[in-house]
């Protein structure tokens, strides 16, 4: 499966090498790191004072899950990131940790929006964009492979859709 990825990766990978999308997805990178999931909460507190504490509370809870089996899956599968196992393909960031499967920040970042969309519908057009822009960055800065973002946007809308249905009053879909 690596191999018939690495093509793809090194693609990708390759828009990193103009210095304004190396900067754009550095950036998104950066903020998914968790800055940006952080600020959100912080914001809806301040704004929306008990609802927006209970939103930030249903966030930070599914992200303590979230955080949880990404490390039981990291330690788990220990794929290679794309950059040690194909030399064309260059590292534009450095990696917060050894192994690519899943990219623990699509998988945050899918998760943290499906709840917050739930709890605030008009923050889809803000989160959606920016949590593809992370899904993306971490292709193009050459740290995942395709499918460690896929399965890590399913890992995480399957963790939202747990996480949703477990607390009463909230969801998607009306």
């Amino acid at each position: 499966m690596i191999a018939g990825e690495s093509g793809w990766c090194l693609r990708a990978n390759r828009w990193g090498g103009a210095s304004r999308w190396r900067g754009y997805f550095a950036r998104v990178s950066r903020l998914g790191d968790g800055v940006f999931w952080y600020a959100l909460m912080g914001a809806l507190v301040l704004l929306d004072g008990r609802d927006g504490l209970a939103a930030s509370a249903h966030m930070a809870a599914t992200g303590a899950v979230a955080l949880l089996l990404y490390r039981a899956l990291k330690r788990r599968t220990r794929r290679p990131r794309p950059f040690v196992q194909d030399a064309r393909i260059r590292a534009w960031v450095a990696p917060l940790d050894e192994f690519s499967f899943p990219s623990g920040h699509t998988l945050h970042a899918v998760a943290f929006s499906l709840v917050a969309i739930a709890h605030y519908p008009p923050l889809a057009a803000l989160l959606v964009p920016f949590t593809a822009s992370v899904a993306a960055s971490r292709v193009v800065l050459g740290l995942h492979y395709p499918s460690d973002v896929l399965a890590a946007s399913a890992i995480g809308g399957a963790l939202a859709a747990l996480s949703l249905w477990l607390v009463p009053g909230v969801s998607l879909f009306g």
